[in-house]
């Protein structure tokens, strides 16, 4: 098992404690807008423990540009997985009805730029997705048994060749 693997175990049980999910919606951002101003947008923080990237939409009401720093899940196909946990408040992200109203996004992923395509992630699937999810991040599903909602799980594919979503350890 990697450090990083070790790290997640760790610290899985405490994002799942009322506490962080009091401070970190307020203090998480925070944190990453630091880290984007001295890096040059470089350095996601939650990208230390977990796969990261930064969505940009388009606002499903405003139209205007958003951003959002989200932990996301490799699918295995080259694709990721994203899910609108939103510390397990109530409401869903607003990222999500973003998504869903302009599925053609952006993401930056170690500090790259790709186009994405979203779709939301059926019924059928999503015991399959979420059994990725608690692969990376143990009990992540905990988020929306937590949230008393239907947690939206989104897939972003790309045609990167590379993918900027395979698999890394």
């Amino acid at each position: 098992m990697s450090i990083r693997q070790r790290l997640r175990r760790l610290l899985a049980p405490v994002t799942r404690t009322r506490a962080f999910r009091r401070i970190g919606p307020r203090a998480l951002p925070v944190a990453e807008r630091i880290a984007k101003r001295l890096t040059g947008g470089r350095l996601v923080v939650s990208g230390i423990l977990v796969p990261s990237l930064v969505l940009h939409t388009v606002g499903a009401k405003s139209g205007q540009p958003r951003a959002s720093e989200l932990m996301f899940t490799p699918d295995g196909d080259g694709g990721a997985i994203i899910a609108g946990t939103s510390f397990a408040r109530a409401q869903h992200p607003g990222w999500t009805a973003n998504l869903a109203a302009h599925p053609d996004a952006e993401v930056v992923v170690r500090g790259l730029r790709y186009p994405v395509r979203a779709a939301r992630i059926p019924n059928a699937e999503r015991d399959a997705a979420w059994a990725r999810i608690e692969a990376q991040w143990p009990g992540y599903r905990a988020y929306e048994r937590d949230s008393g909602r239907t947690v939206r799980l989104f897939r972003l594919t790309t045609d990167a060749v590379p993918s900027p979503f395979r698999e890394r350890r």
